[in-house]
């Protein structure tokens, strides 16, 4: 074996000068240069220590063990293969692993593919990882160890190529992956409703081997993500967000022969694997790691009726979100006595992480607070929930976020109190416990005294007399739950009133405060299988200092409440309204920007000819001060305008 090994050395030596270069690298003859050199080195040393010494003992370790000699030979091949031969070089590999049935186990297999990538020219890297994923391919209705050890293999190579490029590969390794895992969960499902009524060993067994293949695939898409470049990555999770079944839209990724239960795991496999690749990401600013077209789909599924959907959603807002390694910090819910033992590391906000809140941090309010109300929520729901608030604090909270989110966790403590979706006692006591935990946390980061005191003492007088309002208490095992929460005293709850004040001493603009925070109502409430907040209508006033109500026209029709209830009843309206803003959002997603540039200047033509009419008009005497109205534009001062005289009544509105 020795001496053919060394003579298969020297023809393909000869190659580098010899007119041989040309025919060598034919299939022919590399289907039985590849398979000779691949049963030597799977050889063990045992096995040949049999045979007797080598008879030339002066030779060194690599020339007497046929195994490493062959290895030798295998990687001065490879090293000389070129663009053109490099795949008949690789594709033997593939047929003697699948007729010697080396996948599983698929030790050599892995060895085999190492030896192949560091041997091989860096740039013809992606030929490998193709010919991997065509095999997957060609192998899909094999067992699924077989599959799983593909997979580790395609892990290995992809976790050297990564480390330089892998050329147009990118995309087609997550796509080919992601229908392999659609494929493992097809198969898992199958072989549920086929053994449906018979619960036999050997399909229970033949499931948690397609999760063996789930968990390949999931780990090989999670290293492969976290180590491509930051713009790459940003694009794969794109890419993988798209993927993602979500109720009322459309993938690429067909899941609708699944059913719910085959979505479901899908949905999970997903996130999970979006988990991965998002884990160290350090986005300079927020908007670049999540930005709008990733953040809506990603939120979509924390409306979900789904415990552990939501916990996915949650930890991939904490690997984009944290920049500054802050979350170890915050793990577990918990009143903690000294915020600044943690030493939490922050920057200064940056004007575009305070732009990025403006236009979606209400957004983020929304889902936090709905998320509070899904009755199966568990501990880990409200810890992550609770390190969410306690993240958004930390990397993107200036004062006017700092008052939303006091606002938002008033509302949540409303929730416990006031139950209007009827939620188990253990959900009620957690929320006060979210909501202690973090304005606890809240306090001491911004560090004003007075608001400090009143968390304080609300804590403390929990402790005494509501120790179930408590993290510490409510999440143990064995907690004494109260049958009612209406008869507690108001020392137990935090008050906007103490808030506002002990803010307003500091400098905050409280007026806010007064507002009670109600979620927006969105068009992907549709996306969600829940019935709440979002199937009616929400009015939200905001009434600030400064707004002198009784200047108010005195000629408009008086709102009552059975003025409002009759508009919210009026049920088409509320469907006409929902119509207008689906046509908005659906042409703004698909008429072409001129088109739309050229309608808002059209727009904002005719109102800048509407205002200057509004300030041409001819000026009568008021008849009356009530009736009445004062444009200001400028430092100019106009006259009184008789109301009804106004002939753009909506303008002078606006």
């Amino acid at each position: 074996r020795i001496a053919g090994i060394r003579g298969i050395q020297g023809v393909v030596r000869k190659t580098v000068n010899d007119e041989l270069r040309a025919t060598i690298w034919e299939p022919q003859h590399m289907d039985k240069i590849v398979p000779s050199l691949l049963f030597n080195m799977q050889k063990i040393e045992d096995i040949d220590s049999r045979i007797g010494p080598p008879s030339s003992p002066t030779g060194g370790e690599k020339e007497e063990n046929p195994a490493l000699l062959a290895e030798n030979c295998f990687r001065e091949l490879l090293g000389r293969a070129t663009y053109g031969n490099m795949n008949n070089a690789v594709r033997p590999v593939f047929a003697h692993l699948d007729h010697h049935r080396l996948w599983d186990p698929n030790e050599f297999a892995v060895s085999c593919f190492k030896i192949i990538m560091y041997s091989i020219q860096a740039q013809y890297s992606h030929h490998v990882i193709q010919e991997i994923l065509g095999h997957l391919d060609v192998r899909k209705r094999d067992s699924p160890r077989v599959r799983a050890g593909i997979i580790q293999v395609l892990l290995e190579a992809v976790a050297i190529a990564a480390k330089g490029s892998i050329g147009p590969t990118v995309l087609e390794v997550f796509n080919t992956l992601l229908k392999h895992l659609r494929i493992s969960v097809d198969f898992e499902l199958g072989d549920r409703r086929s053994s449906a009524g018979s619960a036999t060993f050997s399909t229970s067994s033949k499931e948690s081997d397609e999760r063996i293949v789930q968990n390949a695939i999931i780990q090989t898409i999670g290293f492969f993500g976290s180590n491509l470049p930051d713009y790459q990555r940003s694009e794969i999770m794109m890419f993988i967000m798209g993927k993602v079944p979500v109720l009322g839209t459309s993938q690429s990724l067909d899941t609708s022969h699944l059913g719910d239960l085959g979505t479901r795991r899908i949905q999970i496999m997903l996130l999970r694997s979006l988990l991965m690749v998002t884990s160290g990401y350090k986005a300079t600013t927020i908007s670049n790691a999540l930005p709008a077209p990733f953040l809506d789909p990603l939120l979509s599924p924390s409306l979900m009726e789904d415990s552990e959907l939501r916990q996915l959603v949650l930890e991939i807002l904490h690997n984009l979100i944290d920049r500054h390694d802050n979350r170890a910090k915050l793990r577990g819910i918990r009143i903690i006595p000294d915020v600044s033992d943690l030493k939490i590391k922050r920057d200064k906000i940056s004007r575009q992480d305070v732009s990025f809140m403006k236009k979606h941090g209400q957004q983020l309010y929304r889902h936090i607070y709905l998320g509070c109300k899904e009755e199966d929520n568990v501990q880990k729901n409200f810890e992550l929930l609770f390190t969410s608030l306690a993240l958004t604090t930390i990397e993107l909270a200036n004062e006017e976020v700092v008052i939303d989110l006091i606002r938002l966790a008033i509302a949540l403590q409303d929730i416990a109190i006031i139950n209007e979706d009827n939620l188990p006692m253990f959900n009620r006591c957690g929320v006060m416990a979210l909501v202690a935990a973090y304005l606890n946390f809240l306090s001491q980061m911004i560090a004003v005294p007075a608001f400090c005191q009143h968390v304080s003492k609300v804590i403390e007088t929990r402790s005494v007399e509501a120790s179930y309002f408590l993290p510490e208490t409510i999440f143990k095992d064995k907690c004494d739950l109260p049958k009612s929460l209406e008869k507690h005293e108001k020392d137990l709850f935090f008050l906007t009133n103490k808030i506002a004040e002990s803010l307003g001493g500091s400098g905050y603009s409280v007026e806010r405060l007064s507002v009670p925070y109600v979620p927006q109502v969105t068009d992907e409430d549709r996306l969600s299988r829940r019935k709440s907040i979002v199937d009616t209508v929400s009015l939200q006033v905001d009434i600030l200092p400064g707004n002198n109500t009784e200047d108010k026209i005195d000629n408009t029709e008086e709102i009552t409440f059975e003025a409002l209830k009759k508009a919210i009843d009026n049920n088409g309206l509320e469907e006409q309204e929902k119509e207008k803003r689906r046509l908005v959002i659906e042409k703004f997603q698909k008429a072409p920007f001129e088109e739309i540039a050229a309608q808002c200047e059209t727009k904002a033509n005719l109102l800048h000819d509407r205002l200057a009419q509004i300030l041409e008009l001819t000026i009568r005497p008021p008849p009356s001060p009530s009736g009445t109205m004062t444009i200001t534009a400028g430092h100019a001062h106009y006259h009184s305008v008789p109301v009804y005289e106004m002939k753009f009544p909506d303008l002078c509105v606006y």
